[in-house]
Order: structure tokens, then sequence, then C-alpha cells
């Protein structure tokens, strides 16, 4: 790849120098942006890039995109866009999905591209292959709608030149003359190294139901010629956009579907499957709703799915960054990314979402960093292609997700360039979050002149989004932290705080259809009225055996498992996939994606555990609404602090449990808290959100739930007892009063 680096005129002498106040921040705003920081998509903010075609290689996700234009930079009202001008592709990288390195942008087309005979490049796919031992990278591009090129490269970011002169696809190919758009390739090359293109779209008049306008050829093995005719896949009600991918031997294409109003709905993404990558294709739903569902933004619709590090993505576009900036959609695009159930052979409904997907690994501190990986910014330019550098104005800023300082950082080094001098200010949280230290960056002569700065900062440790926020002209090559420390190995987590250092235990419970009982009720996880319907909640109640209160636990990867109902093909699910307190508990159709996952996590107790979701990085389990006990009370996601209505055990349908608990574990939950169980049913002496409390040997004791369904209270026969945890608003001879309902009831 170290060709493919554009040359840099770099000095690095170690220039060290004593950090500056504030005051060269004085008056500044930071630069504005469009992307909270608590969202990740689009996945860049930096420029309108639309079609993402989607490439892994060697642990990095490579999005080639269709160039259409800078964010800021088109004027405050442009003409819509007619896509026409389109002739460079932009290509980002990221290992994590989140922190994204932009590469610039490939000069494609046009009269200073590398295919001079097209006009445009769009909707580009990419893939790599090893040919004569060498690793090679081959980007595939629509000229408008007549035609498909290649272009080819030693690296994935270029600098690509064209090896035919001409297009690969025509309207002189075999069975191509006929199809309305020859545009929209789709690249895979397949287990044995053979390629496969894919492309083609519109709709003839009167065939909205079967336009038969998309093809599929196999490649030659140098990937720049085709091996026979191009075949016709019969996709209904196609329009435009062909993907391909494979898992296990079944091979799935998905496109787009038309606006014609068909019964698989306008601009969907949907999936056909066979076992040849040629088809013949058998159709099987859709998976994706036309962006406009879920950005209020409708308009045409690009994807690329992609598997990568044990789970499957969606890569797509939407128009609601330009919607942002202009006031109403100009059709300007940005890529985004969220994930793609699939389970069994097949793929569920991904959703578009603001928030986008979990971060799959952390950022080293310590190694040298780009300062063109990006997560948030405000104002920036990218300079060069491949190796890129960034330039900041008075007030531009980058952000970077989740690095990780390990046990502490205590000086940073900048490698930087500036004509006249300026000062960078490095914070946590935001860009106007807490200030970690200042660089200060001399004049170097220029703004391809650059020098290593050495700045002692504050120390700083654990894990924390950071920020670079420019006082004046600067351009960053690369950034890389100092100190004692070394990274540690903790699971990411979202937000702006440190992520914990204390990674909870997970419990072994074997596959199988269980009960799953909270002892301090003694009541039951169960379906609400055993109703076998998505989005239908769950909720505790006195056991009845019905299918609603069986549950498949099934182990997955890393630790966690799927709680899939009895009653059919549903799973335990956070509602809309939410890491926030109160999220509600349901089932939800079976697609085994983060909001379905969980891990059971051991507590002080032999045999007793908490469910902690995977959406909210183990930070929240299931909890029982309240720490009430009566039949029907919902189920939630709360803060997982092993309390009562927490806790929970696990019983096999058939008999006994999954791990053997002794008779007080299973009945008394104060002992997962460190304390004793009571002996028989005593005085309840004090109340909170645990359970009940009593004394034993002078000290604290849990009362088992047993006590509660054989107690009386003192109140007269006029007077109800309250329910447990009521609380004490009134004491007379007779014992304490509580209020319920309107009404005075007895508290035992």
């Amino acid at each position: 790849m170290k060709s493919a680096l554009f040359v840099l005129f770099i000095s690095f002498i170690s220039v060290f120098v004593s950090a500056a106040d504030d005051s060269a921040f004085s008056g500044i705003r930071t630069a504005r942006t469009y992307k909270d920081i608590k969202n990740h998509n689009p996945i860049s903010t930096l420029k309108y890039s639309a079609d993402p075609g989607v490439m892994v290689y060697d642990g990095r996700v490579y999005v080639y995109a269709t160039n259409d234009g800078y964010v800021g930079k088109l004027g405050n009202n442009p003409e819509t866009n007619g896509y026409g001008q389109i002739n460079t592709i932009n290509v980002m990288s990221s290992s994590d999905l989140v922190n994204w390195i932009d590469h610039g942008s490939i000069p494609a087309a046009g009269r200073n591209g590398a295919a001079k005979w097209a006009n445009n490049s769009w909707a580009p796919c990419a893939a790599h292959k090893k040919i004569n031992g060498k690793e090679k990278f081959f980007l595939y591009f629509a000229n408008s709608g007549n035609g498909i090129g290649v272009l080819t490269s030693d690296s994935p970011t270029g600098p690509f030149v064209d090896p035919l002169g001409g297009p690969i696809i025509s309207r002189n190919t075999p069975n191509c003359n006929s199809i309305v758009w020859l545009f929209d390739p789709a690249v895979f090359v397949d287990d044995d190294g053979t390629g496969y293109l894919y492309f083609g779209g519109g709709v003839p008049n009167g065939q909205s139901s079967n336009p038969k306008t998309v093809r599929a050829v196999k490649l030659g093995n140098d990937m720049i010629s085709i091996s026979g005719t191009p075949v016709t896949i019969d996709a209904p009600w196609v329009f435009e956009d062909s993907g391909i991918n494979k898992s296990g031997n079944t091979y799935f294409y998905s496109y787009c579907t038309n606006w014609d109003g068909g019964p698989y709905g306008n601009a969907r993404i949907a999936v056909m499957s066979s076992s040849s990558p040629l088809g013949p294709f058998t159709y099987q739903g859709t998976v994706f709703n036309n962006p406009g569902d879920f950005f209020q933004t409708t308009g045409n619709n690009h994807h690329t799915i992609i598997e990568f590090k044990n789970k499957w993505y969606i890569f797509y576009h939407a128009e609601w960054l330009n919607k942002q900036e202009f006031g109403s959609p100009k059709g300007y695009r940005t890529s985004h990314v969220d994930e793609l159930p699939f389970s069994n052979g097949r793929f569920g409904n991904a959703k578009g979402t603001y928030t986008g997907v979990t971060q799959l690994a952390k950022v080293n501190a310590f190694n040298v960093n780009y300062a063109s990986m990006i997560a948030w910014q405000g104002g920036v330019d990218i300079n060069g292609l491949g190796h890129t550098t960034v330039s900041y104005n008075r007030g531009d800023w980058t952000g970077v997700s989740n690095v990780d300082f390990g046990s502490g950082a205590t000086s940073i080094k900048i490698s930087a360039a500036s004509s006249n001098g300026a000062s960078i200010r490095i914070t946590s949280g935001s860009e106007n979050g807490d200030v970690i230290g200042y660089v200060t960056i001399p004049a170097t002569g220029g703004n391809n002149s650059f020098k290593t700065v050495t700045t002692n900062i504050n120390n700083v440790n654990g894990t924390k989004h950071v920020f670079f926020v420019a006082s004046g002209d600067v351009t960053i090559d690369t950034w890389q932290f100092v100190g004692t420390g070394s990274p540690s190995e903790d699971p990411i987590e979202f937000g702006d705080g440190e992520i914990p250092t204390n990674t909870p235990t997970a419990a072994k419970i074997q596959d199988g259809l269980y009960y799953i009982k909270n002892p301090a009720s003694g009541k039951y996880l169960q379906v609400t009225n055993n109703q076998a319907k998505a989005a239908t909640n769950v909720e505790i109640g006195t056991l009845r055996k019905d299918d609603g209160q069986k549950w498949q636990v099934t182990n997955v990867a890393d630790g966690y498992v799927t709680l899939k109902s009895a009653l059919g093909d549903f799973m335990i699910d956070v509602s809309n996939g939410e890491d926030k307190n109160g999220a509600n508990i349901q089932i939800y159709t079976a697609y085994g994606h983060d909001a379905q996952q969980f891990m059971i996590l051991k507590t002080a107790q032999e045999g007793v555990y908490t469910i902690a979701s995977r959406v909210s990085f183990l930070d929240k389990a299931l909890d029982i609404e309240g720490a009430r006990t009566t039949d029907g009370t919902s189920v939630l996601q709360w803060t997982n602090d092993s309390k009562s209505n927490q806790l929970w055990i696990f019983e096999k349908v058939e008999g006994g449990s999954n791990n053997n608990p002794d008779t007080e574990t299973s009945s008394c939950w104060a002992k997962a808290l460190g304390y004793s169980c009571c002996d028989n049913c005593p005085h309840v002496e004090y109340i909170d959100d645990d359970g009940e409390w009593g004394i034993k040997n002078g000290e604290w004791c849990g009362i088992k739930p047993s006590c509660k369904d054989n107690r009386k209270c003192f109140s007269e026969p006029d007077y109800p007892c309250c329910s447990s945890g009521a609380e004490v608003v009134y004491t007379d001879e007779q014992g304490k009063w509580g209020v319920e309902n309107g009404e005075w009831c007895g508290i035992n």
C-alpha cells in the first residue's frame, strides 16, 4: 500500500514546546456540525457520498461512493443534483465502522480521470483478487446509464488506471442492447477465485412486474474481461441497484424495487436466493425500506450488503444531511450503515437509524493515527489521495470515537504544517468538552512542510472521545499520544465518559428450553396473554407452564444467547434496540440481531443471574418494573445493579435447573446481595427496592417471597392489607398504615 501514498515533505524534527493557554481560542466559535456526538450516521459529513459500494479487505471496510460534492461547498441554495457533473469517486475505510479514514476522491472519468472515454462515474463497486501472486484491486463504475467501466490498482485507495481504454460492458455486449439503463454494477469473487459482475436497470413500458433488465456474467480470470454471454435475472418489480452476496452455499442477489406501486413496496431493497451465482434466483422478500421511511427524505435507494467480523451490515444512502443544510432535499446523498439481521439462511429487515452501528474496536491512543480518521467533524477539508491530511481553519475541528488511553498518557506528538502557526486544543467528550491539553504549532514554512511537535498534556486515562480544535489555519497529518499506560482490552462502550474496567463474568447456560424465574417474586417471564405476535409485551406471571412462559436458550457468538419463545418465531427483544433505562422488553420476529442478544451474568449467588442486553454493552439488564410482584408487571431494561427484581434462575422445562441451585438459593434473593435468608417468616423490619428484610441473630436477613402469600396484616375488617413496599404515612396503637388507591390499608 505504501506505493499508493502521495509524497509528503515531512520534517521529523521533534519540537518540544510549552503548552499554550486558552487565550488563542478567545472569541472562537467552533464550526457547525450536522451530526450529533451520539450518532454514527451518516458515516461521513465531509462529502456527499452516494451509492456506497463496499469491499472488505485485510480487516478493513472500504466504501467507494459517487461524489455528489463537498458538504458546505455547494452554496446556500444549489440546483437539484442532476448527476451529470459527477466524475470522481470518494473512498473511505474503517476497521471499527465508526471512525472512517477519508482517503480522498479518485479521479475516475472525464478530462482529468483515469477513464477519459467516460463522462461520468456513478455507483461504484470494488473487488480484490490475487493474480500471479499479487493482490490486485478492481473498481467498476457506471458511465451514466450507458456502460460499465473498470479501473485497476495495486492498492485499495489508488492510484487507479484504465486497463481497457473503454467499457467492459457496453450496448454491443451480447444480451445488453435492450437494457434501459446500463449501470449500477455489483461485483463478487467466489471462493474458487471466479469473479462475477451484475448490472442493469430500468422499466420498459408495461413491464413493471417483470422488467427483465438486469444481467449477470462470469468474469475472466483477469477480472477485466467477461466469459460468456450475460444472463437475464428476472427480478420482480426491479428498478436498479444490483447487489450480490454468498453465505454457505447460497447466493443472494439484491436490488431496488421500482416506483410503480408493486406488492413489494416502492424503492425498497429486495433479496432473491439461488444455489448458483448466475441463478435462477428465487424471490425471498424485502430487507430495507426506502430511506424516506426512516429519515423523512424519500428518494432513490442504493445499497451494499456485507459480512464483517461475523455480522451482516447494510450500507445505503439517504438525503437527510442535504435537507439539514439546504432546508429541503436537493438530491445530494450521504452514506449510512446499519446492522442487517440474518438468521437461518434468511435476511431480516434492517432499520435506518441516526445512531448507526456498534463500534467494533477502540482506537489505540499510542499508535500513530491519521488525522483523517474521523467520526465527527466541523468545517475541515481533506488533502490528497490514499494517505490524506486534514486542513483546519479557525474553529474547525475533528473528533475520534472511543480512544483508549489505558492507564495513562502524559504527552502527545502531532505532525502538522502551518504557514503562520496555530494552536490545537485537545478536548474529550465534545469539541467544547474538557480540555486535555494544548499544542502550539509553529510556522513551519508552508502548509506542506510538516514538523512533529511534542507537548505535555494533562494526564488522561481510560477511553474517551477525543477532539482536535484549531485556532487558525493548520494542516495535520498524524497524532500519537505518549505515556506509561497501555490500552486496555475491555469491550467498548458509547458515551462521553470512560469505559468501565471491570468486565462482568458470563455464565454458561446450556442450550435448551427453560422457564425463567425471578426468585424474589416467585414469578416467571412470560408473553402477555400468551400471544404469538411481534411487539407483544414481556411481563411476569404465576407459573402456568404454557408456551408463553417457555424460552429456548441458544448460545451464539462471544458469550451471548438468544431467548426464543416457544410460541413461535419470536425472540425476547429490546424495543427499538435502545440503550436507555426504561426501554421496553417485548417479543419480536426472530432475527437474532443485537437487540435480541443477551449475556447471562453471574451474581454473588450460585445459580442466580442477571440477563444483560447487548445493545447496552451489558450495562443494563432485564428488570421487573418498580420491583413489583403482581402478575402482569412489565419487564423493562434498567441499569444492572443485581437488585432482587433483576435476578433470574433458569429451570429446565423437563425438570430441574441448568445449575442445580440449592433450595435456599432458589427461594432467597438476599443471598445474591451478601446476606443470609431469614428463618421461617419473621416480622418485616424494613422494605426497599430489593425486597423485604427481617433480622436474624442481630443481622439483616432476606424474607422469602413465599412469606407474602401466607401473611395476614393487622388491619380491621373494613380495611385491606397494603401490598408489599407500601409507604408508611400514619402510625397508631394498631400498627402502621399506608394509602393505596385512595384508601387506608394496613402495613404488616
